[in-house]
C-alpha cells in the first residue's frame, strides 16, 4: 500500500484547504490508540455570506494501520475518556487551528494549536501525528516541543534511541539514515543508487524518506527500467532517466499536483496512491478509480477492503464445508463412473446365457469353453465355462450375472444423476460465496446449504422480526444504451430474478455449462442493440467460475425459453434452443448501480 509521505503529502494540503482557521469543538479517543476530532470553520462564500463546515478528523495509530483522514461519519465514544483524551480537552477545547505541516516528506504531521489559559492568555501548542507502522504515535507539545503527553508512553526500557514521555523533549529520530527526496541532488541521488546495489525499487524506497514500494515501483516503470534487477548495471543514460522520472514525481508533489485513485482488481481495493500508477493503466485485469479527495480515497479504500476481508473471515467456514462437500462428492462421481464402465458387460452376460441354453444342453461338465455361431451376428463366438456345472448351469450363471450387472446400471445411472446434479449445485454455492459483498449475502447462501441438507439448522428460539431483516439485493447495472441488467448473487435469487421477475421477452444470460449467476436484461419491449449483448455477456462470464480465465462462452435466450424442471434444485434451469458467444471477463466501464 502506499501511505506513505507523498499521500500524507496530499492529505496535509487538503487539510491546509480545509481546516486552517478552524477550531477543534469536540474531542473523542474512540479507541486506546484513535482520536476523533470535531472541527467547525466558517468562510465568506462569493455572496458575502457565511458559510459553515462541520468536519471529523480520524487519527489512527493502530501498528498494524495508522491512518489519518477526514471522514463525514461519527463514532461512539466510551463512557469513560482516556487519560490521553483529557489531557486534550483540558488544553484544546475550542482551540484553532493555526497550521498544519508535514516534516520534509516524513509520516509526520504537526497541528500548530491556539487556546486561551485559564487566565485568558494566548498560548500555543503542537500536537504531532506519526503514522510509523508500530512505531506510530500521537504526541502533545508545548511551544517549546516539551512533551505534555501521547497517546502511547515509550521508555528508556522499550526504546534506546528516543523516549516518549512528558516533561521529555519532542525530536524526530533519524534511524534509517535516508535522504529528503525534496531536497536530493542528482549527484546525491545516482550515488544513493550505486553505493548499495540491489533492484532500484529497494534503492529507492530504502534511501529516500516517504517513498513507499509502489512508488518506487512507478518512478521505475516510468523510466523503463523494471526489467533492471540490479543498480550495478545502471548506465550513465538510464541512471540519468531514472532521476529524471523521479524529480518530475517531486516536482509535482511540491506543486500539490497529486492524483488521488484506487486500483480495483475483480472489484476488489488492490492498491491506493496519490501519484498515477500508470503500470495497471490499461491492463485488463485492473480498473482505476478517481477521487478529488485524499481522505475519500483512503475511506473507501480501508472501507472497502476491510468489508471484504471480514465477509471472507465470515464465509471462511461455508467454504470449508461447500469444498469438503465438493471434493467428496467429485470422488464418489469417479467411483460411479467406474462401477458404471464395468456394467457395460452385462449384454456380454445376457448373450452368453441365451447362447448357452440354446446349443448348451448337451455340453457336459468338465469343459472349460464352448464355441458357437452368435445368431445375432452370425459370427463365431467362444464362451468361459465353469468346468463344475454344465452347459445349462453355466447359462444360468451368465443370466444371474446379467441381472445384477443390469440392477447396478440402473441404480448407478439415477446415482450419477444425482451426483452430478449435487456438484453443479454445490459449484454454485461456491460461486456464490466468491460474489458474496455482505453478510445478508451469506445468510441466504447459509440458508440454502442448510435446506439442501448440508448443515444443520440453527435456532435461536426467538422468532426474528422480518421488517429488521435486510433482504439481499441482486447486483443492480446499467448498460451504456440505458438498459437494466441484474444479476442473481446466489441460487435463490437466480430463480427469483427468471421465474419472477424477467418477462417473456427479457433476455438471460449464463456461462456455458459452468457455474454462474443468471443475468437478466429487462428490454422493456424494445429490441437490444448489440453492445447491450456484449456488456451483458462479460457480466455474465465475471459473475461465473470462469472469471479468472481472459474469455468464457456465454449462453444467451429469451426468459421465455427458460424451464425449471419438477424437483431441481435452485438455481437449475434447462433450455434447448440459444445463442452463444465467446466473450471477454473483464467489466470494466459498465456502471453498477446502487439501490
Amino acid at each position: 500500500m502506499a501511505f506513505d509521505g507523498i499521500a500524507i503529502a496530499h492529505l496535509v494540503y487538503e487539510m491546509q484547504e480545509k481546516l486552517n482557521g478552524a477550531r477543534i469543538t469536540k474531542i473523542a479517543q474512540t479507541e486506546s490508540d484513535k482520536l476523533l476530532l470535531t472541527i467547525k470553520n466558517s468562510f465568506t462564500n462569493e455572496n458575502g455570506g457565511t458559510k459553515r463546515t462541520v468536519d471529523r478528523l480520524v487519527i489512527s495509530v493502530n501498528p498494524s494501520l495508522p491512518l489519518f483522514y477526514l471522514t463525514e461519519d461519527n463514532e461512539t465514544s466510551p463512557l469513560q475518556a482516556p487519560t490521553f483524551c483529557m489531557v486534550l480537552r483540558k488544553h484544546l477545547n475550542n482551540c484553532k487551528i493555526a497550521g498544519i505541516h508535514q516534516i520534509g516528506l516524513e509520516r509526520v504531521i504537526r497541528f500548530d494549536l491556539e487556546h486561551l489559559n485559564e487566565m485568558g492568555d494566548p498560548k500555543e501548542k503542537r500536537l504531532y501525528i506519526e503514522l510509523m507502522g508500530k512505531h506510530s504515535n500521537i504526541i502533545f507539545c508545548d511551544e517549546k516541543d516539551t512533551i505534555i503527553d501521547s497517546i502511547k508512553h515509550i521508555s528508556a526500557l522499550v526504546s534506546s534511541v528516543r523516549e516518549v514521555l512528558p516533561g521529555k523533549p519532542y525530536f524526530i529520530p533519524n534511524t534509517m539514515n535516508k535522504t529528503d527526496p525534496l531536497t536530493v541532488t542528482k549527484e546525491e541521488f545516482i550515488h544513493i543508487l550505486k553505493d548499495k546495489p540491489q533492484s532500484p525499487e529497494k534503492a529507492l524506497y530504502r534511501s529516500l524518506t516517504g517513498i513507499s514500494g509502489v512508488v518506487a515501483n512507478e518512478i521505475v516503470y516510468r523510466a523503463g527500467l523494471e526489467n533492471l534487477s540490479n543498480t550495478a548495471e545502471l548506465t550513465e543514460d538510464s541512471a540519468s532517466n531514472l532521476y529524471r522520472e523521479f524529480e518530475k514525481m517531486m516536482e509535482d508533489v511540491k506543486k500539490h499536483e497529486f492524483h488521488a485513485h484506487i486500483i480495483f482488481k475483480d472489484k476488489t481495493p488492490f492498491e491506493f496512491s496519490s501519484v498515477l500508477l500508470t503500470e495497471y493503466i490499461n491492463v485488463a485485469d485492473y480498473q482505476k478509480t478517481d477521487y478529488e479527495s485524499p481522505s475519500r480515497m483512503l475511506y473507501d479504500y480501508y472501507h472497502t477492503k476491510e468489508l471484504y476481508g471480514r465477509i471472507h473471515q465470515k464465509s471462511s467456514d461455508l467454504r470449508r464445508i461447500t469444498q469438503t462437500l465438493l471434493e467428496r462428492s467429485v470422488k464418489k462421481y469417479d467411483l460411479q463412473l467406474k462401477q458404471l464402465k464395468d456394467t457395460d458387460k452385462r449384454e456380454k452376460y445376457k448373450i452368453y446365457g441365451e447362447l448357452l441354453t440354446t446349443y448348451g444342453y448337451d455340453i457336459p461338465e468338465g469343459e472349460k469353453k464352448f464355441t458357437c455361431e452368435n445368431y445375432y451376428t452370425g459370427e463365431e463366438i467362444t464362451i468361459p465355462l465353469d468346468g463344475e456345472k454344465n452347459g445349462i448351469e453355466n447359462a444360468k450363471r451368465y443370466f444371474e450375472k446379467y441381472q445384477k450387472l443390469k440392477r447396478t446400471f440402473e441404480a448407478l445411472t439415477i446415482q450419477t444423476k444425482e451426483t452430478k446434479e449435487e456438484i453443479e449445485h454445490l459449484n454454485s454455492i461456491s460461486n456464490s460465496l466468491d460474489i458474496a459483498v455482505n453478510e445478508e449475502d451469506l445468510s441466504m447462501i447459509r440458508k440454502e446449504l442448510s435446506e439442501a441438507g448440508y448443515i444443520k439448522k440453527h435456532s435461536s428460539g426467538k422468532k426474528k422480526n422480518a421488517k429488521n431483516t435486510t433482504k439481499s439485493k441482486p447486483f443492480h447495472y446499467l448498460s451504456s444504451d440505458g438498459f437494466h441488467i441484474y444479476i442473481g448473487k446466489n441460487n435463490y435469487q437466480n430463480d427469483e430474478l427468471t421465474f419472477k421477475f424477467a418477462s417473456g421477452n427479457d433476455w438471460w444470460f449464463h456461462a456455458k455449462q459452468m457455474a454462474g449467476s443468471h443475468v437478466i436484461v429487462k428490454t422493456e419491449g424494445k429490441e437490444l442493440p448489440d453492445r447491450t449483448f456484449e456488456e451483458a455477456a462479460r457480466l455474465a462470464a465475471f459473475y461465473s467460475k470462469a472469471r479468472e480465465q481472459e474469455k468464457a462462452e456465454i449462453d444467451y435466450i429469451q426468459k421465455k425459453h427458460i424451464k425449471k424442471p419438477n424437483g431441481a434444485k435452485p438455481g437449475f434451469v434447462v433450455y434447448y434452443t440459444n445463442y452463444s458467444m465467446t466473450i471477454p471477463t473483464d467489466i470494466e466501464g459498465i456502471r453498477e448501480l446502487e439501490d
